[in-house]
């Protein structure tokens, strides 16, 4: 996959950097400056594509910085589990560096850990040892909203790009090939959404002769693949996420409204027609990957994702990925809204230095996070090694802003050519904003892998500003560090149940007649009321931080 996206199927890397002698949980260990290296132990979830041992960017950090990286790896699926673990237990370890669309530290993880003292604040390590970080928080507002809590302190670093295809996520993209084969237009409305899709499933467009057609799927991930919110926004605003909005500047919870309940309805008669691939609520991404490349006829009709290239391949020589073109938000009975997130960045901490590093450790992670400030350390980290993966602009060549110089040039891979191993992928964004991003050199044919970006663009071109007028704002929200806690617990109860149960609803486990009444009831019992209180407060709150 295209790592130049904002977002990667490698995702989920967390690490906690830690020295190979022990010490109690807390309390950081001591270490006297000496020629030789660091050792920084370190976790980290590791996909297939990648080895870190021997990764370009680690070997360059290891000489840049003399440190060296013991690392301990996990897969990614089981993330997010295994970080709150980490710290559940007090064994947790100098500093965790995430992959923000995969798992990354909630806000309120953020004030919860740092009032604790568990995340050491940033804010001096920033002033002595960061100048990158230290003008890029001067200069760069919407950074400094993202990373300092109300106390005024830093206790860790959002994953910051400016990425525009990021902002709205839950993208619908279509096989056109089966749509011009079958003489059939574009959707507009959920109801011709629905009518494209039984005719890929009952009209053979593929041309085999068989019924092996997936009109449409996804996966479980965090990066747009979900099939319901683009489904549900033609009924009520779905962020995906918090499922709140505001309404005349009052926080409510959209998925006990009858609006939902219809939603969940239309969902529902897709499924059970045959036109959602069951997979779609289970699988992981490799798993969907295997649907849109599968072997032999092209079986796949329509994709919930960010970008195409998570489903099907768009490198080089690739044969299906021009196939798939961006369905517009579907307009249903009471609108037709996206799903946003401002510039894609999710709130919260992907990297945070603990109480257990010592202070040599601690000026080597933020020395380290802050070369990655610098354009080409993070071309280097996201991408990897010049010469290796990316080079330098040819005369003519042109970047996503046409008005701006380019200053780095992807090298794609070839036909069958294997991941290089080179950069971190989605470990290592740090700071990307648009004057990084739009410095890339982009191809103007758009499906061509060197013009991905430019694609992209353009189809979010078809969700921007499509957004609901009613959005929480989550990302200029900071919860009390007092309701932090109870926030979290929350929130997680919450979303678990409305998504359980809107399976359920779907699949027909529950009948959204007889048993719609009992499910809105059980947000009584789950502390609804109780945290829309705490979330109206922490708007309320920033409403007036904002105004001072």
């Amino acid at each position: 996959m295209n790592v130049r996206t904002g977002i990667l199927p490698m995702l989920t890397i967390f690490l906690a950097l830690t020295a190979t002698a022990c010490s109690p949980a807390g309390e950081p260990r001591g270490a006297s400056p000496s020629a030789d290296p660091l050792v920084l132990r370190v976790f980290a979830q590791q996909n297939a594509d990648q080895n870190l041992a021997t990764n370009d960017f680690t070997k360059q950090l290891e000489s840049r910085f003399n440190v060296r990286f013991d690392w301990d790896l996990v897969p990614y699926d089981g993330a997010k589990e295994k970080r709150q673990i980490s710290l559940a237990g007090g064994h947790y370890d100098d500093a965790y560096i995430l992959t923000a669309y995969i798992d990354q530290f909630s806000q309120a993880d953020v004030l919860r850990y740092g009032k604790q003292g568990v995340f050491v604040p940033l804010n001096d390590l920033i002033g002595k040892y960061a100048p990158h970080i230290r003008d890029a928080l001067a200069n760069n507002p919407d950074l400094r909203a993202f990373s300092t809590a109300p106390d005024g302190n830093i206790y860790g670093l959002v994953d910051y790009s400016e990425c525009y295809h990021c902002s709205y996520p839950n993208k619908m993209w279509l096989n056109t090939k089966w749509l011009d084969r079958l003489h059939l237009d574009m959707p507009r409305t959920t109801e011709q959404f629905k009518q494209v899709l039984e005719a890929f499933k009952t009209r053979d467009p593929n041309g085999n002769g068989l019924a092996d057609e997936v009109p449409l799927s996804g996966s479980t991930e965090d990066f747009g693949v979900h099939v319901i919110p683009f489904l549900m926004n033609g009924f009520i605003y779905d962020d995906d996420q918090t499922y709140l909005q505001l309404v005349n500047g009052k926080a409510e919870m959209v998925a006990n409204q009858e609006r939902w309940k219809e939603g969940l309805a239309y969902i529902k008669s897709l499924y059970d027609e045959g036109l959602i691939d069951p997979g779609a609520f289970t699988q992981n991404a490799d798993a969907y990957k295997m649907i849109g490349e599968n072997d032999g006829a092209q079986i796949l009709g329509a994709g919930a994702a960010m970008h195409p290239a998570i489903f099907v391949d768009t490198g080089q020589g690739n044969t299906r990925g021009s196939d798939y073109n961006p369905v517009p938000p579907l307009v249903g009975p009471y609108g037709s809204y996206a799903v946003y997130k401002k510039m894609g960045i999710l709130p919260g901490a992907k990297f945070v230095i603990t109480d257990r590093a010592s202070e040599a450790e601690r000026i080597a992670l933020i020395r380290m996070v802050d070369y990655m400030f610098t354009p080409e350390g993070q071309a280097f980290a996201e991408i990897g090694k010049e010469g290796v993966e990316w080079r330098r602009p040819l005369p003519g060549e042109k970047g996503l802003d046409e008005a701006i110089q380019p200053s780095f040039a992807t090298i794609p891979l070839g036909k069958g050519e294997k991941p290089r191993n080179s950069g971190w992928g989605g470990m290592g964004h740090f700071y990307m904003p648009k004057s990084y991003r739009d410095s890339w050199v982009q191809g103007m044919d758009i499906y061509a892998p060197d013009g991905y970006e430019r694609r992209l663009f353009e189809a979010t071109g078809l969700y921007d500003g499509k957004q609901s007028p009613n959005l929480y704002p989550t990302w200029s929200v900071w919860i009390d560090s007092s309701q932090a806690d109870e926030a979290s617990i929350l929130q997680t109860n919450l979303k678990y149940y409305i998504e359980q149960n809107a399976l359920e609803f779907i699949t027909g486990d529950k009948n959204l007649d007889s048993d719609w009444d009992s499910y809105v009831k059980g947000f009584g019992d789950l502390g609804l009321s109780s945290y829309l209180a705490i979330m109206q407060q922490a708007y309320d709150a920033s409403l007036r931080l904002s105004r001072k």
